[in-house]
Protein backbone atom coordinates (compact mmCIF):
# COMPACT_ATOMS: atom_id res chain seq x y z
CA UNK A 1 0.00 0.00 0.00
CA UNK A 2 1.55 3.05 -0.96
CA UNK A 3 0.02 7.17 -0.46
CA UNK A 4 -0.73 9.21 -3.77
CA UNK A 5 -1.35 12.43 -4.19
CA UNK A 6 -4.00 13.25 -7.01
CA UNK A 7 -1.42 14.00 -9.57
CA UNK A 8 0.27 10.42 -8.99
CA UNK A 9 -3.03 8.48 -9.15
CA UNK A 10 -3.69 9.86 -13.07
CA UNK A 11 -1.61 7.25 -14.95
CA UNK A 12 -3.24 4.31 -13.06
CA UNK A 13 -6.75 6.42 -13.15
CA UNK A 14 -6.48 6.86 -16.89
CA UNK A 15 -8.09 3.75 -18.27
CA UNK A 16 -11.19 4.43 -16.19
CA UNK A 17 -11.43 7.90 -16.99
CA UNK A 18 -11.01 6.85 -20.71
CA UNK A 19 -14.00 4.46 -20.01
CA UNK A 20 -15.88 7.79 -18.65
CA UNK A 21 -15.27 9.93 -21.21
CA UNK A 22 -16.15 7.93 -24.39
CA UNK A 23 -19.15 6.83 -22.89
CA UNK A 24 -20.25 10.73 -21.88
CA UNK A 25 -18.96 11.80 -25.46
CA UNK A 26 -21.25 9.63 -26.78
CA UNK A 27 -23.92 11.18 -24.91
CA UNK A 28 -23.11 14.36 -25.46
CA UNK A 29 -22.61 15.57 -21.98
CA UNK A 30 -19.66 17.62 -22.45
CA UNK A 31 -20.52 21.26 -22.91
CA UNK A 32 -18.01 24.18 -24.83
CA UNK A 33 -16.07 26.77 -22.76
CA UNK A 34 -14.48 30.17 -23.39
CA UNK A 35 -14.35 33.60 -21.46
CA UNK A 36 -11.56 36.34 -21.22
CA UNK A 37 -8.51 36.18 -18.89
CA UNK A 38 -8.36 38.00 -15.13
CA UNK A 39 -6.12 40.43 -14.32
CA UNK A 40 -4.47 40.72 -10.94
CA UNK A 41 -6.30 43.80 -8.36
CA UNK A 42 -4.29 46.34 -9.41
CA UNK A 43 -1.15 48.16 -6.70
CA UNK A 44 -2.33 49.81 -4.14
CA UNK A 45 -5.07 47.58 -2.84
CA UNK A 46 -6.40 47.31 0.64
CA UNK A 47 -4.99 44.50 2.45
CA UNK A 48 -7.05 41.02 1.79
CA UNK A 49 -9.46 40.41 5.41
CA UNK A 50 -10.94 37.06 5.27
CA UNK A 51 -14.41 37.51 5.85
CA UNK A 52 -16.09 33.78 7.47
CA UNK A 53 -19.64 34.14 6.14
CA UNK A 54 -22.41 31.75 7.58
CA UNK A 55 -23.04 28.22 6.73
CA UNK A 56 -27.05 26.74 5.59
CA UNK A 57 -28.92 28.30 7.83
CA UNK A 58 -31.15 25.39 9.16
CA UNK A 59 -34.40 25.33 7.47
CA UNK A 60 -33.59 27.42 4.17
CA UNK A 61 -35.15 25.57 1.25
CA UNK A 62 -33.60 25.43 -2.25
CA UNK A 63 -34.71 26.01 -5.29
CA UNK A 64 -34.78 23.10 -7.07
CA UNK A 65 -38.58 22.95 -8.24
CA UNK A 66 -39.47 20.20 -5.75
CA UNK A 67 -40.61 20.16 -2.02
CA UNK A 68 -37.99 18.88 0.26
CA UNK A 69 -40.46 16.91 2.67
CA UNK A 70 -40.64 14.10 -0.77
CA UNK A 71 -37.26 13.02 0.58
CA UNK A 72 -35.86 11.17 3.67
CA UNK A 73 -34.08 13.91 6.00
CA UNK A 74 -30.75 12.60 5.39
CA UNK A 75 -31.92 13.48 1.57
CA UNK A 76 -33.24 16.67 1.85
CA UNK A 77 -29.79 17.42 3.86
CA UNK A 78 -27.78 16.37 0.78
CA UNK A 79 -30.14 18.40 -1.83
CA UNK A 80 -29.99 21.60 0.06
CA UNK A 81 -26.23 21.69 0.38
CA UNK A 82 -25.55 20.87 -2.97
CA UNK A 83 -28.15 23.17 -4.03
CA UNK A 84 -26.67 25.73 -2.17
CA UNK A 85 -22.96 25.09 -3.08
CA UNK A 86 -22.22 23.57 -6.11
CA UNK A 87 -21.93 26.66 -7.76
CA UNK A 88 -18.98 27.25 -5.88
CA UNK A 89 -16.92 24.77 -6.92
CA UNK A 90 -14.80 25.56 -10.09
CA UNK A 91 -12.97 23.00 -12.38
CA UNK A 92 -9.30 23.80 -12.53
CA UNK A 93 -6.98 22.73 -15.98
CA UNK A 94 -3.58 23.58 -16.32
CA UNK A 95 -0.56 23.85 -18.85
CA UNK A 96 2.78 23.54 -18.53
CA UNK A 97 5.65 23.62 -20.35
CA UNK A 98 8.28 21.66 -21.50
CA UNK A 99 11.30 22.05 -23.87
CA UNK A 100 11.60 20.25 -27.33
CA UNK A 101 14.33 18.74 -28.96
CA UNK A 102 15.38 22.39 -29.94
CA UNK A 103 14.76 23.61 -26.28
CA UNK A 104 11.79 25.56 -27.37
CA UNK A 105 9.08 25.78 -24.80
CA UNK A 106 6.39 23.88 -25.39
CA UNK A 107 2.99 24.09 -24.02
CA UNK A 108 1.50 20.67 -22.68
CA UNK A 109 -1.71 19.90 -20.65
CA UNK A 110 -1.30 19.55 -16.99
CA UNK A 111 -2.65 18.38 -13.77
CA UNK A 112 -6.69 19.04 -13.34
CA UNK A 113 -8.42 19.40 -10.16
CA UNK A 114 -10.85 21.50 -7.80
CA UNK A 115 -11.40 24.43 -6.11
CA UNK A 116 -13.49 26.81 -3.95
CA UNK A 117 -14.45 30.01 -4.47
CA UNK A 118 -13.99 32.11 -0.97
CA UNK A 119 -14.53 35.42 -1.91
CA UNK A 120 -17.03 37.53 -4.00
CA UNK A 121 -13.92 39.10 -5.42
CA UNK A 122 -12.74 35.75 -7.42
CA UNK A 123 -10.27 34.15 -5.11
CA UNK A 124 -10.28 30.37 -5.19
CA UNK A 125 -8.90 28.47 -2.58
CA UNK A 126 -7.69 25.04 -4.37
CA UNK A 127 -4.16 22.49 -3.47
CA UNK A 128 -0.64 23.57 -4.57
CA UNK A 129 -0.07 20.25 -6.39
CA UNK A 130 -3.04 21.14 -8.62
CA UNK A 131 -1.04 24.25 -10.15
CA UNK A 132 2.19 23.50 -9.11
CA UNK A 133 4.24 24.58 -12.07
CA UNK A 134 1.52 25.74 -13.89
CA UNK A 135 2.61 28.26 -16.77
CA UNK A 136 -1.77 28.81 -17.33
CA UNK A 137 -4.49 28.20 -15.23
CA UNK A 138 -8.24 28.21 -16.32
CA UNK A 139 -11.13 28.05 -14.14
CA UNK A 140 -14.61 26.12 -15.69
CA UNK A 141 -17.71 27.78 -13.73
CA UNK A 142 -20.76 26.42 -13.15
CA UNK A 143 -22.40 28.54 -15.87
CA UNK A 144 -19.43 26.57 -18.04
CA UNK A 145 -17.38 29.27 -18.91
CA UNK A 146 -14.01 28.77 -18.98
CA UNK A 147 -11.76 31.92 -17.46
CA UNK A 148 -8.05 32.68 -17.22
CA UNK A 149 -6.81 33.22 -13.54
CA UNK A 150 -3.64 33.54 -11.81
CA UNK A 151 -1.84 31.94 -8.61
CA UNK A 152 -1.30 34.23 -6.69
CA UNK A 153 0.26 32.69 -3.49
CA UNK A 154 1.13 29.22 -2.54
CA UNK A 155 2.05 27.45 0.65
CA UNK A 156 3.70 24.26 -0.52
CA UNK A 157 3.90 23.39 3.18
CA UNK A 158 0.78 22.57 3.56
CA UNK A 159 -0.20 22.05 -0.34
CA UNK A 160 -2.08 24.87 -0.56
CA UNK A 161 -2.61 28.03 -3.25
CA UNK A 162 -5.03 30.90 -3.73
CA UNK A 163 -5.96 31.64 -7.45
CA UNK A 164 -7.37 35.07 -8.51
CA UNK A 165 -9.88 35.29 -11.49
CA UNK A 166 -11.60 38.37 -12.48
CA UNK A 167 -15.63 37.66 -11.93
CA UNK A 168 -16.88 40.37 -14.28
CA UNK A 169 -20.40 41.39 -13.70
CA UNK A 170 -20.33 37.40 -11.98
CA UNK A 171 -22.48 37.55 -8.86
CA UNK A 172 -20.02 34.85 -7.08
CA UNK A 173 -21.88 31.74 -4.68
CA UNK A 174 -18.99 31.54 -2.32
CA UNK A 175 -18.26 28.59 0.53
CA UNK A 176 -18.80 29.53 3.73
CA UNK A 177 -16.06 28.40 6.05
CA UNK A 178 -16.66 26.44 9.79
CA UNK A 179 -14.14 25.18 11.86
CA UNK A 180 -11.97 21.67 11.74
CA UNK A 181 -11.83 21.84 15.40
CA UNK A 182 -14.28 19.79 17.45
CA UNK A 183 -14.79 17.19 14.76
CA UNK A 184 -15.42 13.92 15.96
CA UNK A 185 -15.14 10.37 13.89
CA UNK A 186 -18.37 9.27 12.80
CA UNK A 187 -19.50 12.45 11.91
CA UNK A 188 -21.45 12.99 8.28
CA UNK A 189 -19.53 14.76 5.73
CA UNK A 190 -19.94 15.85 1.55
CA UNK A 191 -17.19 16.36 -0.95
CA UNK A 192 -17.91 18.38 -4.00
CA UNK A 193 -15.42 17.80 -7.00
CA UNK A 194 -14.63 17.09 -10.48
CA UNK A 195 -13.71 13.84 -10.61
CA UNK A 196 -13.02 12.45 -14.09
CA UNK A 197 -13.62 15.86 -15.44
CA UNK A 198 -17.47 15.00 -14.02
CA UNK A 199 -17.85 18.55 -13.08
CA UNK A 200 -19.41 19.33 -9.58
CA UNK A 201 -20.18 15.46 -8.32
CA UNK A 202 -21.11 14.68 -5.10
CA UNK A 203 -20.32 12.09 -2.79
CA UNK A 204 -20.87 11.81 0.85
CA UNK A 205 -19.39 9.66 3.99
CA UNK A 206 -18.33 10.72 7.38
CA UNK A 207 -15.45 11.45 9.36
CA UNK A 208 -13.06 8.50 9.65
CA UNK A 209 -10.12 9.33 11.61
CA UNK A 210 -8.22 12.98 12.79
CA UNK A 211 -5.13 14.30 13.50
CA UNK A 212 -3.28 12.17 10.74
CA UNK A 213 0.05 13.52 10.02
CA UNK A 214 0.70 12.84 6.75
CA UNK A 215 4.12 13.76 4.07
CA UNK A 216 3.57 16.02 1.31
CA UNK A 217 5.16 15.38 -2.41
CA UNK A 218 7.96 18.12 -1.30
CA UNK A 219 8.40 15.98 1.93
CA UNK A 220 6.55 18.32 4.26
CA UNK A 221 4.49 17.10 7.14
CA UNK A 222 0.83 18.19 6.90
CA UNK A 223 -0.24 17.73 10.48
CA UNK A 224 -3.76 17.33 11.95
CA UNK A 225 -5.56 15.89 8.64
CA UNK A 226 -9.11 14.64 7.98
CA UNK A 227 -9.17 11.52 7.28
CA UNK A 228 -12.87 10.66 5.50
CA UNK A 229 -14.47 7.54 3.60
CA UNK A 230 -16.52 10.10 1.27
CA UNK A 231 -15.23 8.89 -2.02
CA UNK A 232 -12.43 10.96 -3.54
CA UNK A 233 -10.94 10.39 -6.93
CA UNK A 234 -8.01 12.33 -9.56
CA UNK A 235 -10.17 15.95 -10.18
CA UNK A 236 -11.29 15.90 -6.43
CA UNK A 237 -7.93 17.86 -5.45
CA UNK A 238 -8.35 20.79 -4.14
CA UNK A 239 -12.93 20.39 -3.66
CA UNK A 240 -14.25 21.16 -0.48
CA UNK A 241 -15.05 18.39 2.60
CA UNK A 242 -18.28 19.83 3.92
CA UNK A 243 -19.67 19.31 7.15
CA UNK A 244 -23.83 18.72 7.54
CA UNK A 245 -24.41 22.70 8.22
CA UNK A 246 -23.11 23.46 4.67
CA UNK A 247 -19.85 24.73 6.28
CA UNK A 248 -16.24 23.83 4.62
CA UNK A 249 -14.28 21.84 7.21
CA UNK A 250 -11.24 20.58 4.86
CA UNK A 251 -9.62 20.98 1.50
CA UNK A 252 -9.49 17.48 0.00
CA UNK A 253 -5.99 16.71 -1.14
CA UNK A 254 -4.72 12.94 -1.63
CA UNK A 255 -6.12 9.85 -0.90
CA UNK A 256 -4.34 6.37 0.28
CA UNK A 257 -4.88 3.60 -2.96
CA UNK A 258 -3.18 0.86 -3.88
CA UNK A 259 -4.68 0.63 -7.52
CA UNK A 260 -4.91 4.55 -8.16
CA UNK A 261 -9.00 5.08 -7.63
CA UNK A 262 -10.47 5.63 -4.39
CA UNK A 263 -11.09 2.96 -1.70
CA UNK A 264 -12.49 4.57 0.92
CA UNK A 265 -9.32 6.96 2.71
CA UNK A 266 -9.08 10.19 1.58
CA UNK A 267 -7.44 13.15 3.57
CA UNK A 268 -8.45 16.64 3.75
CA UNK A 269 -6.29 19.68 4.94
CA UNK A 270 -7.68 20.95 7.96
CA UNK A 271 -9.98 24.39 6.95
CA UNK A 272 -7.97 26.10 10.13
CA UNK A 273 -4.92 25.64 8.88
CA UNK A 274 -6.13 27.27 5.71
CA UNK A 275 -8.00 30.10 7.44
CA UNK A 276 -4.47 30.83 8.77
CA UNK A 277 -2.77 31.26 6.20
CA UNK A 278 -4.74 32.76 3.17
CA UNK A 279 -4.44 36.08 4.32
CA UNK A 280 -0.42 35.52 3.74
CA UNK A 281 -1.10 33.90 0.30
CA UNK A 282 -3.06 36.82 -1.21
CA UNK A 283 -1.36 39.80 0.51
CA UNK A 284 2.19 38.71 0.17
CA UNK A 285 2.07 35.59 -2.55
CA UNK A 286 3.98 33.29 0.72
CA UNK A 287 3.31 32.80 4.12
CA UNK A 288 5.45 34.49 6.76
CA UNK A 289 6.71 32.02 8.62
CA UNK A 290 10.00 32.49 11.23
CA UNK A 291 12.71 30.68 11.38
CA UNK A 292 15.94 29.15 13.16
CA UNK A 293 18.70 30.32 10.23
CA UNK A 294 20.77 27.16 10.26
CA UNK A 295 22.02 24.07 8.14
CA UNK A 296 20.36 21.23 10.37
CA UNK A 297 21.14 17.68 9.39
CA UNK A 298 18.91 14.65 10.49
CA UNK A 299 20.37 12.09 12.21
CA UNK A 300 20.75 8.77 11.11
CA UNK A 301 22.40 5.32 12.13
CA UNK A 302 26.21 5.90 10.69
CA UNK A 303 26.49 9.13 11.93
CA UNK A 304 25.79 8.82 14.96
CA UNK A 305 27.97 5.85 15.55
CA UNK A 306 31.20 7.98 13.42
CA UNK A 307 30.30 11.14 15.88
CA UNK A 308 29.76 8.78 18.65
CA UNK A 309 26.61 11.60 19.42
CA UNK A 310 24.90 11.44 22.66
CA UNK A 311 21.57 10.87 20.98
CA UNK A 312 20.02 8.62 18.12
CA UNK A 313 17.18 11.09 17.15
CA UNK A 314 17.03 15.11 16.58
CA UNK A 315 18.61 17.61 14.14
CA UNK A 316 21.99 17.87 14.23
CA UNK A 317 23.34 22.18 13.69
CA UNK A 318 25.85 21.44 10.73
CA UNK A 319 26.23 25.07 9.96
CA UNK A 320 24.67 28.33 11.65
CA UNK A 321 24.42 31.95 10.06
CA UNK A 322 26.39 34.06 12.29
CA UNK A 323 24.70 37.08 12.08
CA UNK A 324 21.83 35.84 12.94
CA UNK A 325 19.29 35.77 16.13
CA UNK A 326 19.79 32.25 16.52
CA UNK A 327 23.68 32.73 16.83
CA UNK A 328 23.30 35.63 18.98
CA UNK A 329 20.97 33.60 21.59
CA UNK A 330 23.72 31.07 21.72
CA UNK A 331 23.05 28.12 19.48
CA UNK A 332 25.93 26.60 18.03
CA UNK A 333 26.88 25.43 14.52
CA UNK A 334 29.55 22.37 13.86
CA UNK A 335 33.62 22.39 13.16
CA UNK A 336 35.14 22.72 10.13
CA UNK A 337 37.79 20.78 11.69
CA UNK A 338 35.48 17.81 12.08
CA UNK A 339 33.75 17.83 8.55
CA UNK A 340 32.26 14.75 6.89
CA UNK A 341 31.37 13.85 3.71
CA UNK A 342 28.12 11.61 3.33
CA UNK A 343 27.71 11.06 -0.31
CA UNK A 344 27.35 14.83 -1.60
CA UNK A 345 26.92 16.50 1.92
CA UNK A 346 29.36 17.71 3.70
CA UNK A 347 28.29 17.84 7.68
CA UNK A 348 30.44 19.31 10.24
CA UNK A 349 30.42 17.41 13.61
CA UNK A 350 30.52 19.36 16.91
CA UNK A 351 27.58 21.54 16.74
CA UNK A 352 24.28 21.56 18.96
CA UNK A 353 21.36 19.13 18.45
CA UNK A 354 18.02 20.24 18.61
CA UNK A 355 15.60 17.64 20.47
CA UNK A 356 12.85 19.82 20.96
CA UNK A 357 11.28 23.22 20.28
CA UNK A 358 8.48 24.78 22.77
CA UNK A 359 6.56 21.30 23.56
CA UNK A 360 7.46 19.54 20.37
CA UNK A 361 9.35 17.09 20.33
CA UNK A 362 12.25 17.33 17.29
CA UNK A 363 13.27 13.84 16.02
CA UNK A 364 13.55 15.10 11.98
CA UNK A 365 13.76 17.98 9.85
CA UNK A 366 10.01 17.33 9.69
CA UNK A 367 9.15 17.73 12.72
CA UNK A 368 12.07 21.04 12.93
CA UNK A 369 9.39 22.46 10.32
CA UNK A 370 6.05 21.42 11.56
CA UNK A 371 7.28 22.49 15.37
CA UNK A 372 7.15 26.42 13.26
CA UNK A 373 4.84 26.10 11.21
CA UNK A 374 2.35 27.97 12.99
CA UNK A 375 5.40 30.81 14.31
CA UNK A 376 6.35 34.51 12.83
CA UNK A 377 9.10 36.27 12.61
CA UNK A 378 10.08 37.70 15.86
CA UNK A 379 8.41 35.11 17.94
CA UNK A 380 11.17 33.83 20.85
CA UNK A 381 10.48 29.80 21.47
CA UNK A 382 12.64 27.53 23.59
CA UNK A 383 14.71 25.50 21.78
CA UNK A 384 16.08 22.35 23.45
CA UNK A 385 19.37 21.28 22.44
CA UNK A 386 21.99 18.61 23.64
CA UNK A 387 25.67 20.07 23.93
CA UNK A 388 27.78 17.26 24.09
CA UNK A 389 26.64 15.08 27.72
CA UNK A 390 24.74 18.44 28.79
CA UNK A 391 20.78 19.64 27.94
CA UNK A 392 20.63 23.42 27.49
CA UNK A 393 16.92 25.44 26.50
CA UNK A 394 18.04 28.34 24.96
CA UNK A 395 15.25 31.29 23.78
CA UNK A 396 16.02 31.86 19.86
CA UNK A 397 14.03 34.90 18.26
CA UNK A 398 13.38 33.24 15.06
CA UNK A 399 14.19 34.69 11.49
CA UNK A 400 12.04 35.57 8.13
CA UNK A 401 11.52 31.67 6.35
CA UNK A 402 13.07 32.21 2.97
CA UNK A 403 10.15 29.91 0.81
CA UNK A 404 12.29 27.99 -2.04
CA UNK A 405 11.93 24.22 -3.31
Amino acid sequence: MRLYSRGQVIFYSFCSALVVFLILFGLGMFGGSGDSPADREPDGAEPFVLNVSPGVISGDVPSIGVALQTYEADEAENITIYDRLNEAVVNITTEVLYHSWFTEPVPSEGTSGSGSIIDTRGYVLTNHHVVENAYKVYLTLADGSQIEGEVIGSDYENDLSVIKFDPEDRELVTIPFGTSKGLKVGQKVLAIGNPFALDRTLTTGIVSGLGRPLKTDTGYIINNMIQTDASINPGNSGGPLINSRGEMIGINTMIYSPSGGSVGVGFAVPIDTAKRVIPDLINYGKVNRGTINIVGIQLFPSLVRYGKLPVTQGVLISRIDPNSPAADAGLRGGEREQAVKSGSTIIYLGGDIIIAIGDKSVTSLSDFYSALEDSRPGDVVPVTVVRGTEKKVIEVELSERRQSY
